[in-house]
């Protein structure tokens, strides 16, 4: 990560003042291999609410960038100071427990036997310094004992605690959640007759999304698509409980071996969740296509619905295929309907041409002890590309309507990509003599185009992943620009209310400009959405963090006792300190210092996305298929450490980087990668 790379929205550490006085900061989530994180000004509005941020405090916080690329941030909250802290597992020796950080920058700390409280070896604990050293280790006390180490169920909690996401319910949010009573019928459409399925993965718990579609008799070739979301906004009101727990989490976060929801079992399981055969209550779209695949219209209601049947997207598959599922004749019909209709919204969407990257996810199956069985790359599915098109065109839906009532909403935001990223994938691209067109003004299609062309060369997969990196962060914010990954000029985020805010935001939107009754957005709550939007962003990328954290720790267990073996891999990372590697066989990321990089002096060619030796010309890039030997592996801090075994592409002379100051280790060979 560099810096034109952070989001618009981030939390920062406060770190010290400049020469003037003026608050310096830094990003929390940033990849030490990159480099020292990047300085930050912070500036502090004249009518600051709330107290002022000071030197150790945590800020949300809005950052812009001058001219000439200085960074400032704008303090949007202050970030509730907690105690200094440190979380490990204990560890105990002959001499006594210590205690080994998760943190790889924090070093071990030393545990008297009075101050370890419950603690037993392989506890995963919070210690608070109580003594430095002033030669060997600090000394520090247990002050909460999070869990036992000992089996790899517990790994999650790591990250949960590490990044600070709320995971136990208050008493006074249980309370509210179990004294909720089923929606009576008043105000509602009666929809129970029609047939709504859900599709979701065979595992799901929560079903808050249904379709259903029906030929439009009044148009030819065309349909009528309606998507049934979870009324959530029914049972969580504004400002109660449940709504303050709901903002302070924004989603659910998900990881291999349990979820943390945003709501309490109660609503997200039971009374939201769209079960095959019970009566819930659901806010409703009913879309209408045209034979090109266009959206001619739409219209919201809110309805008292009964899910005909719940299938998984393998069932769905089949049942497209031509399969008897053995769901009967209605079910049958249902589906073969929200196929023909799929065939249709699929013309539009090949027609509106958003940006098509192909980057396969793995996904970690685990065994009943909680450890790695086997990582997979789940098959995409048309049953899946069926039910995203649906609800990409349910969200458009949302957001047409509230801007036309000019009602306050949370957008969902994809920015174009900046000046910088794009000069950037214009000179890598060139180094592989393709071409990409001048100017800021391009369009999906313009990338689509090169990626179509590329498609059967060696480099398809690299130029997948250089795209993907020249793309803007998604987030959420009540000013609109529009979507650009998707193509779209205006996006909300309205079909999944159990596990994101932001769909609650905008279900509550709705039902007060559309005046569908109880739950709607309290007029007040206008001026607050700002700070809404941007508090969800972070901790969607909070979330993220924390499950890519999470695989990482599980792979590391995994591979620990396989250290001294080889990998096929591909170079998934190219920075100054050395290159990031993807295994094939895991999808797991691990590092190759620059210092162990063959027997030559190289250079970071940034425009390249390559590290290329002065001597040799040897050059190792972002895509390349390597070998590697895995030398280290760290579970409880998520790391893997690798030896490149494999021979880089020789550049001609008058390919290599021209000449730069030479700077040598002791002993004549190349220093470790270098930061700036």
């Amino acid at each position: 990560k560099r810096p034109e790379d952070l989001p618009s929205v981030a939390v920062l550490a406060i770190t010290g003042r400049d020469d003037d006085g003026e608050l310096l900061a830094e990003p929390v989530e940033w990849d030490e291999a990159a480099g020292a994180p990047p300085k930050i000004t912070v500036t502090l509005e004249k009518k600051q609410a709330g107290p002022a941020p000071g030197v150790g405090d945590r800020i949300l916080a809005r950052l812009r960038t001058d001219d000439e690329g200085a960074l400032s941030a704008r303090v949007i909250r202050v970030i509730e100071r907690k105690p200094e802290g440190v979380i490990g597992v204990i560890r105990m020796a002959p001499d006594g427990a210590r205690m080994e950080p998760v943190d790889r920058k924090q070093k071990a700390l030393r545990i008297e036997a009075a101050d370890m409280g419950s603690a037993r070896d392989g506890d995963l604990v919070g210690v608070v310094v109580t003594r430095l050293g002033r030669f060997g280790f600090d000394r520090a006390k247990v002050v909460e004992v999070i869990g036992s180490m000992k089996s790899e169920k517990a790994v999650s909690l790591i990250a949960i605690h590490a990044h600070d996401i709320p995971h136990v319910f208050p008493p006074d949010v249980l309370a509210e959640a179990k004294a909720a009573k089923p929606v009576p019928m008043r105000e509602r459409e009666d929809w129970r007759d029609v047939p709504l399925l859900t599709i979701d993965p065979v595992d799901a718990k929560d079903h808050d999304d249904a379709v259903f579609a029906e030929p439009d008799s009044e148009h030819e070739g065309g349909f009528i698509v309606t998507v049934a979301i979870a009324d959530v906004a029914w049972y969580v009101r504004p400002a109660s409980p449940l709504d303050r727990e709901a903002l302070k989490r924004g989603n659910s976060v998900y990881f291999p071996d349990r979820v943390v929801p945003m709501l309490p079992e109660r609503i997200s399981n039971d009374l939201c969740s769209l079960r095959e055969e019970e009566d819930r209550p659901s806010l409703a779209v009913r879309m209408t296509f045209s034979a090109e695949g266009r959206k001619t219209g739409h219209r919201f209601h809110r309805i008292m619905m009964r899910s005909a049947a719940k299938l998984s997207y393998q069932e769905a598959q089949r049942a497209f295929d031509g399969a008897d599922i053995g769901r009967g004749a209605r079910i049958a019909g249902a589906l073969a309907t929200l196929w023909q209709a799929y065939a249709v919204l699929k013309r539009g969407r090949d027609a509106r041409e958003p940006l098509e990257l192909d980057l396969p996810e793995r996904k970690i199956v685990l065994n009943k002890d909680g450890g790695i069985d086997r990582v997979i790359v789940p098959e995409r599915l048309e049953a899946h590309r069926l039910i995203e098109e649906f609800m990409i065109q349910a969200n458009v839906a949302a957001a047409e309507t509230l801007e036309a009532r000019k009602s306050p909403l949370v957008y969902r935001i994809h920015d174009t990509p900046s000046l910088a990223k794009l000069e950037g994938l214009r000179e890598f691209l060139a180094s592989i003599d393709v071409s990409l067109p001048k100017g800021g003004n391009l369009r999906p299609s313009h990338f689509n185009r090169i990626l179509a062309r590329l498609e059967e060369s060696e480099h398809s997969q690299l130029v997948h992943e250089v795209v993907l990196r020249t793309q803007a962060q998604a987030e959420y914010n009540p000013e609109n620009i529009g979507h650009f990954g998707l193509n779209l000029r205006r996006y909300a985020h309205f079909t999944s209310p159990i596990r994101r805010y932001a769909d609650l935001i905008v279900h509550r939107a709705l039902i007060r400009a559309l005046n569908l009754g109880e739950g709607g957005l309290p007029d007040h709550y206008e001026s607050q959405l700002p700070a809404i939007a941007a508090e969800i962003s972070a901790t969607e990328r909070r979330a993220m963090a924390a499950e890519r954290d999470t695989v990482d720790r599980l792979v590391a267990h995994w591979l620990a006792d396989r250290v001294g073996s080889t990998f096929r891999g591909r170079i998934s990372g190219v920075t100054r300190a050395g290159l990031f590697v993807k295994l094939d066989e895991t999808g797991a990321d691990g590092f190759v210092p620059m210092s162990t990089i063959g027997n030559d002096y190289y250079v970071y060619d940034e425009s390249r996305h390559a590290v290329i030796g002065r001597r040799t010309g040897e050059m190792h890039r972002l895509g390349d298929q390597v070998e590697v030997k895995l030398v280290e592996a760290t579970p409880l801090a998520g790391g893997l450490r690798f030896e490149l075994l494999s021979e880089g592409r020789i550049l001609k002379r008058s390919e290599r980087p021209k000449d730069e100051p030479r700077r040598r280790g002791r002993d004549g060979a190349r220093p470790a990668g270098r930061r700036r």
